[in-house]
């Protein structure tokens, strides 16, 4: 489901149509992700060939939608940080940021943080992108969004976050901002991607799980010293878009270089 804005105006006047073109009262049992995930039914074999076109039609739709997006950076947070919250404020400032950078902002499209950092990219006349996912508790892209999907498979959201950003911004959030902080770190780490920056805002936030992953993961073995350098921490969020926008300018140089410019 594709939803696409021009303005703030047009963001406020779309704001009941994505609520109502969300899954209001939607229970667990009814998401899409839900029967694909579930143990598999009697009629497996007939249902689930079928739902490969129901996937192909989200990555369809999701690459013909971003491909235009440009230079993106993917910013992450909870979705239940309050607007009196310096972490909102935090965020907003991010989007700002990018925005006058001439970078977009991607987030998972909700309230908190996510609508923070979409708010402060649309309030520069930025790019605001917010990819949505079918969720029981959530009522729709917030208001700050000028360009937006709704996805029902949580992989393909998460493909769309990787393929079409140049880095990852992460603030203070619960498990799904753990979730993609960590499939991020996995990625890096593996050479799945390459030259992607990820930073951490918040350093008393983020400081107890940093120091878990040095005193046990790397004293037990199970990640390298190494591994600790493929994030950064500040409590800045103008030198979060400074690390990242250093990145992406070195990353493009290279590039360059390799071709010969």
């Amino acid at each position: 489901m594709v939803h696409q804005r021009k303005s703030e105006e047009n963001a406020r006047i779309g704001q009941k149509h994505h609520i109502e073109a969300s899954w209001p009262g939607k229970q667990p049992e009814d998401q899409l992700d839900h029967y694909l995930l579930d143990s598999p039914q009697a009629d497996v074999t007939h249902t689930d060939v079928w739902r490969v076109l129901r996937i192909q039609s989200e990555f369809v739709s999701g690459f013909g939608t971003m491909a235009d997006t440009g230079p993106a950076i993917a910013v992450f947070g909870s979705a239940r940080t309050d607007r009196n919250s310096p972490y909102y404020a935090m965020a907003e400032r991010v989007g700002s940021r990018l925005a006058e950078e001439g970078i977009t902002t991607i987030t998972g499209g909700g309230p908190g943080a996510m609508e923070a950092a979409n708010k402060g990219a649309a309030e520069k006349d930025g790019i605001s992108v917010g990819l949505g996912i079918e969720l029981p508790f959530e009522t729709g892209l917030n208001a700050s969004v000028n360009k937006g999907l709704n996805f029902r498979y949580f992989f393909v959201r998460k493909t769309m976050f990787v393929k079409y950003s140049q880095g990852f911004i992460v603030l203070p959030g619960g498990f799904g901002t753990l979730d993609e902080l960590f499939e991020a770190l996995t990625l890096v780490q593996t050479k799945k991607i390459t030259s992607f920056p990820i930073v951490l805002v918040g350093s008393e936030y983020w400081g107890g799980l940093v120091e878990w992953m040095a005193s046990t993961l790397v004293a037990e073995g199970t990640i390298s010293p190494a591994d600790m350098d493929l994030f950064t921490i500040t409590d800045d969020p103008d030198e979060a878009v400074d690390l990242v926008l250093r990145a992406h300018q070195e990353n493009q140089k290279v590039g360059n270089l390799a071709k010969g410019q």
